[in-house]
């Protein structure tokens, strides 16, 4: 089993929304849920993943798939909210510019 395979689905919503580049605050509002509660899966996420940052969170989802690191864990129907589906960056720089923004919109996870 891999760490990813521990995870939930809030937790896969949550990581897959930080590899897109939003923040606790727009996760929080496309979940329809708090910024702490944001924070709580970001907690428990990067302990399960093993990782310390946002940067290293969205690395991870990078490196297992992207856009579509969810359907590889067998939630094929995994959407945040109704009609939501991720947006995979169209280059490299597309997702870095994402990468950065995951990076440095709370500096780590808060």
């Amino acid at each position: 089993m891999q760490p990813r395979d521990r995870l939930t689905r809030k937790e896969i919503q949550v990581a897959t929304l930080v590899w897109e580049g939003l923040t606790n605050k727009d996760i929080a509002g496309v979940l329809g849920t708090s910024e702490q509660v944001v924070k709580n899966y970001l907690r428990t996420a990067f302990d399960k993943l093993g990782v310390w940052t946002r940067l290293e969170l969205a690395l991870y989802v990078a490196s297992h798939g992207g856009a579509n690191w969810h359907t590889q864990l067998g939630t094929e129907g995994l959407s945040p909210t109704a009609g939501w589906e991720p947006d995979p960056p169209r280059d490299g720089a597309a997702w870095a510019g994402g990468a950065a923004k995951a990076a440095s919109a709370s500096g780590g996870m808060h």
